[in-house]
């Protein structure tokens, strides 16, 4: 070190240079009174120190020094598995991570480096980011393993085949393989050459468009009213056939509403059995509730649960061009749906009188809905798929019988009324005049039926009507024939009285007939 001079302190007062300064208390301040606002209590409590601290907020508790005899706050022991998974080996208790005690190191000397390539990235913090060499050197593989002769090589036969074959064997195979492809060709030129010119594979375009069938078409009204028609067969006991008709069930319990011409042979024959198919093919017996031949209507019963049911309409809404469905088994061909108009109304009918039975007449509606054998009993609905008629009849022309387009139903109001009397007493009580008539005859100036006998004591006879006259209105119904005067008298009820208007010598009468009962 070297030394230094002595330099006498600087007396207060005095300069460096050895002057003196002037010392005027004018140069010199006093302190400013601290201006310290009132302290609200509250604030004081709520932000104010704790209470023993006077100054910044230091620990309020300083642990005392080790040595004074008071034990000291260590940590916890680690658990278990922990001290387990990192502890010392056995053995490596006393080892401590750090240079091995017969080390010696020059302080002097610099430390070597844990890596000595420096373009290694990854153990060079400060090196650039470069590809580097493998951290571990490869051997020479050609240098660690010997050379070792080639292996023989396969030939086609053994890649082809998988075995050795004789190259004969293998040309064999290929002159084979000619023969079959070059016979195969022949074969497809021959049939090529000898094919039709007319013949060859074609496109087709098929049609995929939906069928229209909004709710009240034909399609809509079949598949609602086809469940409710049935078919009836009727056998006599050891008869090979029988006859064979349809039906349409009125009623929840099993009614079937009929011709009667369709079960006369189970009426007469009580051993005969009628059998009646259901649209889905059930099959099951039918018995005969009641039969009524003057109105050719029937009522037979099925023992089933929860029949589909025709919905009944009113005839007397039709008019003539309505549009009208036949349903039935015509021809013993079930399930069959035909469809035309109204032809007309109110058509006196007179069908049947075959093998000895009488004539069955009847106001009808006539239809040009194809009708034939099969359809007897069947229905006639409307264009909202209720039942307005039962079809009984067909006009046709020729030995065969069939259908000409004029065929005739009986109207659903007067089937439905006839219906409901054979369910509650088996038979029906019809309105009678007491006569017999006959149509008049061509050139007659007045038309109607004509008075041929009157019943003693009867209702024509009670009422003044004499053999003779001829019968031009009974009711509101007009009577141009004897067909007509039944319509209209059985279109009454027995007891009524019925105004009746009939021509004699010239002269119209009206008379009230009381009508009775046959």
């Amino acid at each position: 070190m070297t030394d230094q001079p002595n330099t006498p302190p600087v007396q207060p007062g005095t300069s460096a240079a050895g002057g003196t300064a002037q010392n005027t208390g004018a140069d010199r301040l006093t302190p400013r009174p601290l201006d310290r606002p009132s302290v609200d209590p509250q604030q004081a409590a709520v932000f104010g120190r704790p209470r023993g601290v006077d100054g910044a907020f230091d620990k309020l508790y300083t642990p005392p020094p080790a040595g004074n005899g008071q034990p000291l706050n260590l940590a916890p022991p680690p658990p278990e598995s922990l001290a387990e998974a990192f502890s010392r080996p056995p053995g490596a208790e006393n080892v401590l991570l750090q240079r091995p005690a017969e080390a010696t190191l020059d302080p002097e000397a610099p430390e070597d480096p844990l890596w000595s390539d420096k373009s290694d990235p990854w153990r060079d913090p400060g090196a650039g980011a470069v590809l580097s060499d493998p951290a571990v050197a490869q051997e020479d593989e050609k240098a660690a393993s010997p050379d070792l002769p080639p292996g023989a090589r396969l030939s086609l036969p053994e890649v082809l085949f998988g075995r050795r074959v004789q190259p004969k064997a293998l040309a064999l195979l290929g002159v084979v393989a000619l023969l079959i492809g070059a016979a195969g060709g022949l074969v497809g030129w021959w049939v090529a050459d000898t094919g039709s010119s007319l013949t060859g594979s074609a496109t087709i375009s098929e049609a995929e468009a939906a069928k229209e069938r909004p709710p009240g078409s034909l399609a809509d009204i079949a598949k609602r009213v086809s469940p409710a028609v049935v078919s009836l067969e009727v056998v006599k006991p050891g008869a090979d056939s029988g006859e064979q008709g349809s039906g349409v069930v009125i009623d929840p319990q099993g009614y079937i509403l009929t011709n009667e011409h369709v079960v006369s042979t189970a009426v007469s024959d009580q051993n005969a059995k009628i059998t009646a198919i259901f649209n889905d093919g059930t099959r099951t017996e039918a018995k005969v509730v009641g039969a009524d031949q003057k109105t050719d209507l029937a009522v037979v019963k099925v023992n089933v649960t929860n029949p589909v049911v025709m919905q009944i309409g009113k005839s007397s809404d039709l008019q003539v061009g309505d549009s009208v469905i036949a349903v039935g088994s015509p021809l013993a061909l079930q399930n069959s749906i035909t469809a035309g108009i109204v032809s007309a109304l109110d058509r006196p009918v007179t069908a049947g009188g075959d093998n000895g039975a009488s004539p069955v007449t009847y106001s009808a509606i006539q239809t040009d809905a194809a009708i034939n054998h099969g359809n007897s009993g069947g229905a006639l609905v409307d264009s909202t798929g209720a039942l307005v008629g039962i079809n009984s009849a067909i006009r046709s022309s020729g030995q065969d019988g069939g259908s000409i387009g004029i065929g005739f139903a009986i109207p659903s109001d007067y089937a439905i009324k006839i219906a409901k009397a054979l369910i509650k007493d088996g038979k029906v009580a019809h309105a009678d005049i007491g006569i017999n008539a006959a149509s008049t005859v061509a050139g007659s100036t007045t038309m109607g039926a004509q008075v041929r006998n009157v019943s003693p004591n009867g209702p024509a006879a009670n009422a003044g009507i004499k053999e003779g006259d001829v019968i031009t209105k009974v009711g509101d119904h007009v009577v141009r024939n004897s067909a007509e005067l039944t319509v209209a008298v059985r279109g009454h009820d027995p007891g009524q009285v019925v105004p009746v208007q009939l021509a004699r010598d010239g002269a119209v009468l009206v008379v009230d007939v009381t009508l009775g009962s046959d």
